[in-house]
């Protein structure tokens, strides 16, 4: 059997863009004016002639309409259908395919739709998308301390790990060979902040391909970094998984099969993060720290699942994506998969997408500079999308860049596309517990995670002052929030046996704007000089929900194979 989903085209999207840019530009005078759920269904429905003749085509197949189910908004159609009935359906072959990682999908190479359904219709999947969705992550290599169990560790170590104290300097605070939350706290400025709107706003980290965030592993993290924040593991309340599209949520150890894969070592990262940073009852956004080559997505399909996001964007919820851990490109693969088996950088995706907020990775503490980790090939990635346009809010500050590029790389990257990262964040070395033992990870997993709690802090001072969330960042970020964050200027983003994006002064296509900081002593009375400042001139007294009803129809639609949320009160 096959679960189809026919994804019909928006009627009014243009407007939606519309709406989206307007509610966040702060200079505009709808600033912070989010839509509701209902009003981004009523601009995203399909029309009623895109409705009825798909209707009519399925039941030309046999396919009745009480065998539908669909979306709030009708734009997305969906049955279970055996495999034979849908190969008629789209004149097509279905067969199996094998990944060089041993796992099996059942796909199709091509298929087809009537004429008259071509401007109806975006996507039907799963038909041709071969993408395998991969979390932003590299495994350092064993060090004597990785692997130790956490009973085992010294007086002097637990003492170290859970010095919360307000007056540390950065280099007291931060070790450039294992990356706490008292560091991170301590680097971004978040150390004396304490969350004043406790629950009115989540904050959500996503998982998927089995991953899931174990309560155990976390409990013995937050005990050891963030003992102040320990009751959070396992209180529902304060940390909640939603499981979606038969994801998994194991809570009981793993075997030795799941250990020999390293299961949820993405997911305690994710989650470890977070807590450690936010600690608790705090506002919405939403981490990711998976992707694909973009390449390897179909493009009506990654424009449909791009699209998806900006309504959630234009409902007031930041989405933050990792960049990726390869630089401009994997060694040995940096070939376009069209054919001509062409020399080229391969972006990510959903990094490209111009909906999101991408998030690069930092190294080192003064100063920061680009990630990369030779003992692991991990390196914080970067780069520019073959299938979306840049938009209209990066020009001033991505033009400049290219042209300062001039001839170098001519002919492997799109110099007219969408750019990214957008911003940074310490992404190496991190402690993390998994399997009651402590392991030190590489990635862009990390970075995503830790700038999307401290920016969840900016959200709560925002609604402690009866003002609206941040929602989506880029038009403000590239119009006045970039003053707010520690430009990176040092490292590139290598890669395809190149050197890769460099970091410069401003933007630059491995750590976007740089790292945030937040200087929180001043921060709930709006006096602190950096962040809150260039932030809070002009954002307007919005309601402060946040509508999150369709989060799970998107989480399934980027990535359908089963997944997880985990949701942080």
């Amino acid at each position: 059997m096959i679960n189809l989903e026919i994804g019909l085209k928006q009627g009014q999207f243009d407007e939606l863009e519309r709406h989206l840019f307007e509610v966040s530009d702060p200079d505009h005078h709808r600033y912070g004016e989010h839509l509701t759920s209902d009003e981004v269904n009523d601009l995203v429905k399909p029309g009623d002639d895109s409705v009825v003749l798909v209707h009519e085509w399925l039941r030309d197949h046999g396919i009745d309409e009480d065998r539908l189910n669909y979306s709030p908004a009708k734009d997305w159609v969906k049955v279970q259908l055996p495999v034979a009935r849908v190969e008629r359906l789209l004149d097509t072959k279905y067969a199996l395919y094998k990944h060089i990682d041993g796992t099996y999908i059942i796909r199709a190479s091509t298929w087809s739709l009537p004429t008259q359904l071509h401007k109806h219709i975006d996507t039907i999947q799963p038909t041709n998308s071969f993408f395998h969705p991969t979390p932003r992550k590299s495994n350092v290599m064993p060090v004597a301390h990785d692997g130790q169990r956490i009973s085992s560790l010294s007086a002097v170590q637990r003492i170290k790990a859970i010095n919360s104290s307000h007056d540390l300097a950065v280099a007291q605070a931060c070790d450039v060979s294992a990356v706490t939350p008292l560091c991170l706290r301590t680097l971004y400025g978040t150390i004396k902040y304490q969350p004043r709107v406790p629950g009115k706003n989540k904050i959500g980290v996503t998982n998927y391909l089995g991953e899931t965030s174990n309560r155990s592993d976390i409990s013995l993290f937050l005990n050891q970094f963030r003992p102040e924040a320990a009751e959070a593991a396992f209180n529902i309340m304060q940390f909640r998984i939603e499981v979606i599209a038969d994801g998994d949520n194991q809570q009981t150890p793993n075997n030795v099969t799941q250990l020999a894969a390293s299961k949820d070592l993405e997911g305690n990262l994710d989650a470890e993060t977070i807590l450690g940073i936010t600690q608790r009852d705090l506002p919405q956004v939403i981490s990711t720290s998976y992707g694909e080559d973009e390449q390897t997505v179909p493009p009506a399909y990654a424009r449909r699942v791009c699209n998806q996001f900006a309504q959630l964007g234009v409902r007031g919820v930041s989405l933050l994506f990792a960049s990726g851990d390869n630089g401009v490109g994997p060694e040995e693969s940096c070939l376009t998969n069209d054919g001509r088996n062409s020399s080229a950088f391969l972006p990510s995706f959903p990094a490209g997408c111009p909906y999101v907020t991408t998030v690069g990775a930092t190294k080192s503490f003064n100063p920061e500079v680009v990630a990369f980790d030779p003992t692991n090939g991990f390196v914080s990635g970067g780069g520019f999308s073959n299938y979306f346009l840049r938009p209209r809010y990066q020009d001033h500050a991505v033009k400049p860049y290219v042209t300062n590029l001039g001839a170098q790389f001519n002919g492997l990257y799109n110099r007219h596309g969408r750019g990214y990262p957008d911003i940074a964040a310490q992404g190496q070395l991190f402690q993390t517990v998994w399997n009651g033992t402590i392991r030190r990870l590489d990635g862009t997993s990390a970075s995503t995670p830790a700038a999307a709690a401290v920016l969840s802090l900016v959200n709560d001072s925002l609604l402690a002052a009866g003002k609206g969330p941040l929602g989506f960042l880029n038009v403000w970020l590239y119009k006045r929030g970039y003053r707010a964050f520690t430009d990176v200027m040092n490292g590139t983003a290598t890669g395809c046996g190149t050197t890769g994006f460099p970091a410069a002064k401003g933007w630059d296509a491995v750590t976007g704007f740089g790292t945030p900081f937040l200087s929180v002593s001043t921060m709930p009375v709006y006096k602190a000089p950096r962040f809150i400042d260039s932030l809070v001139a002009s954002v307007r007294r919005v309601p402060t929900s946040l509508l999150l009803g369709n989060l799970d129809k998107i989480i399934v639609t980027l990535y359908p194979e089963r997944s997880t949320t985990a949701v942080v009160n």
